[in-house]
């Protein structure tokens, strides 16, 4: 390892590489509780050091775990005591934007915000969105194909991503760096990289797709009696609002109070007495179409019987307020241990699924709470759960959340990706083809197994056993 490490900083330089304490007191930036357990971190600072980092890794064998804004939730970051950490940290460059091919050129290690911020500057807009923006990096939204709240008009990242530069485990670099939206010229090999948690290769640039920045935000919060309504609100606001529908975001009653009660910082917009709350939001061109058009969809949700009160945003700083109640998850941290879920599933299975989950986690543990919220209008739901009193209630609170999918087509994860946490749950949402046929890219790509090892999936077939979803 003294020899590797002695090359690894011959190839960053000053600064380059981090080794001990320096390492490990990077923990505190994991939104999960688990540490650091690697002890030393490089650091390059072009896709060139990049790939000379992997080439000498690769030579020997040598485990490497990319690292961007800490932020997920599924322990893809998360480290042995021998791997090796990638932060793409120092390679934080806007390299450009074309404004008239409405593009956005990138290094890996810039945080999404700063993108979203550079973007508004060319009046222009980055459409992904998520609470996490101020840390996460374009890097780890590209490898866990991120979601966010606007996924109902824009997509996931995979979307918004026209072009990358990758890095391969034995140091080969791919550069894709595509401009265009239409490009069928054989494979398309960013997708190995998009979604696929740095276990394929290391995402060094990117070419961002942006769209032409909304002049009108149209902000809405509703309370809705019934879940029946929910589906029926969804398709009545996204034919009124003549597509700029742009988010849905549905909460569940605790939820809602838990976000808008001291000590969070919101106040309640509504009474806290309905069952579900959705805040809802259309992007437009023109201010005072576009609120004519919200005030008048909100009229027939409200003749319908869709909706029982509501509130519109009257200026920035109340559409502000009510988007930071939403993004308000870490409230749920008050009530130790917390198990964080991420699903998806057709909307028609919701409200039964939800039913099934309760009934599991009552079974299993007698008392527990459940915080649901999500972005309804594509599937998403995420619980915060609360049960039993340490960390070995997860497996519990595991087979309660994800074993009720296996029946209804649902998936165990819509936008955090698998990691250590829900490779045992694969076989859920994925078929044993499916899974062979990633080991087989996964050999291919990286046949020594450095990259993210462990995640996702074991590399060798039988290495360990799925969950049983059919057992009690």
């Amino acid at each position: 390892m003294a020899d590797l490490l002695q090359t690894l900083s011959e190839i960053t330089g000053p600064g380059g590489v981090l080794t001990g304490t320096d390492v490990t007191s990077r923990a505190a930036g994991i939104w999960m509780s688990e540490s650091i357990e690697a002890q030393t971190m490089v650091r390059p600072k072009t896709t060139a050091e990049v790939s000379a980092v992997l080439a000498a890794c690769h030579e020997t064998g040598q485990p490497v775990v990319a690292h961007g804004g800490l932020t997920g939730l599924v322990g893809s970051a998360l480290t042995e005591r021998g791997d090796v950490i990638l932060s793409l940290e120092r390679m934080n460059r806007i390299e450009g934007v074309d404004r008239v091919n409405r593009t956005m050129t990138v290094q890996a290690g810039t945080v999404l915000q700063a993108v979203q911020e550079c973007a508004d500057e060319h009046g222009l807009m980055y459409p992904l969105d998520l609470g996490g923006r101020g840390s996460c990096t374009i890097g780890g939204n590209i490898s866990t194909n991120a979601g966010g709240n606007r996924v109902i008009r824009y997509g996931m990242t995979r979307d918004m991503v026209l072009g990358l530069e990758a890095v391969l485990a034995d140091g080969m670099v791919v550069s894709s760096m595509n401009e265009m939206i239409k490009n069928n010229a054989g494979y398309d090999l960013k997708q190995l990289f998009i979604g696929t948690e740095g276990s394929l290769g290391v995402v060094t640039r990117a070419v961002l797709r942006l769209r032409e920045k909304p002049r009108s935000q149209e902000t809405l919060f509703v309370a809705v009696d019934g879940f029946d309504k929910l589906p029926e609100l969804l398709k009545l606001m996204d034919a009124r609002l003549g597509g700029a529908l742009s988010a849905f975001e549905v909460l569940w009653n605790n939820f809602y109070r838990l976000v808008s009660t001291p000590p969070a910082k919101q106040r309640p917009p509504l009474a806290q007495d309905s069952p579900y709350y959705v805040l809802i939001e259309a992007m437009g061109g023109d201010d005072q179409t576009d609120k004519a058009r919200a005030e008048a969809a909100l009229e027939d949700a409200y003749e319908a019987g869709l909706v029982t009160d509501a509130v519109i945003a009257q200026s920035e700083a109340q559409r502000l307020e009510l988007w930071a109640m939403r993004d308000d998850v870490e409230q749920i941290n008050r009530f130790p241990p917390i198990f964080i879920y991420d699903v998806s599933l057709p909307i028609p299975r919701m409200e039964a699924y939800v039913e099934d989950v309760n009934r599991g986690l009552a079974e299993t543990f007698g008392t527990y709470r459940n915080f649901a919220f999500g972005h309804l209008g594509d599937g998403n739901l995420h619980f915060g759960i609360s049960a039993g009193s340490d960390n070995s209630a997860k497996k519990g609170v595991d087979r309660a959340v994800y074993a009720p999918l296996a029946g209804i087509g649902g998936s165990v994860s819509a936008e955090h990706g698998v990691g250590l946490d829900k490779k045992a749950w694969l076989s859920v949402s994925r078929t044993p083809d499916e899974v062979a046929l990633m080991r087989t890219l996964k050999q291919a790509l990286d046949p020594r197994g450095i990259l993210n090892p462990g995640k996702i999936f074991d590399a060798a077939e039988g290495a360990r056993e799925d969950v049983d979803v059919a057992a009690g």
